[in-house]
């Protein structure tokens, strides 16, 4: 019975030990980072790759569409710090751009329209293409049509 016990006791500080350490390991800081002019300083390697990867979706490209090799031949890894291409460039440009836009013309958490779009994201215009398009809203902009045609009273005949 008290060997029981014993085992029952070391499972639960096991337990409680792995809940502690959890709650206690730093997160890794972005001092490492090179080169990080729009996003801050202070992000961590996973906020970093959650963001690299969700405009990786929003525009359906690669991390070598906007970051560039090292200019070492023998080094086949892409290297983030450098501003080589301009596709890393117009990002930038697209991140404050979108910031401002939803900073003057959007009111995400304060509007009281719930029906109406509220924050504006890479994927609202690049719908997983490299390019921003209008034909990539012509689905949306089709659907609310439709949706407004179906909605519209009946007119009345004119006699």
């Amino acid at each position: 019975m008290k060997t029981k016990n014993l085992i029952i006791l070391l499972i639960i500080l096991t337990g409680l030990t792995a809940i502690t350490l959890s709650f206690n390991i730093p997160q890794q800081k972005a001092e490492g980072f090179k080169n990080l002019k729009i996003l801050p300083k202070t992000i961590t390697k996973k906020q970093l790759d959650s963001t690299m990867s969700y405009y990786s979706l929003s525009l359906g490209v690669r991390c070598g569409f906007c970051h560039a090799k090292f200019s070492d031949t023998t080094n086949h890894h892409l290297d983030f710090a450098s501003d080589a291409k301009d596709e890393k460039k117009i990002a930038r440009e697209m991140m404050i751009m979108t910031a401002g836009l939803n900073t003057n013309n959007f009111n995400y958490f304060h509007s009281p329209v719930t029906d109406t779009i509220h924050m504006i994201t890479c994927y609202t215009c690049h719908r997983g293409k490299e390019e921003p398009s209008a034909k990539n809203l012509l689905p949306e902009v089709n659907a609310i049509r439709e949706k407004m045609e179906k909605d519209r009273p009946p007119q009345r005949k004119k006699d």
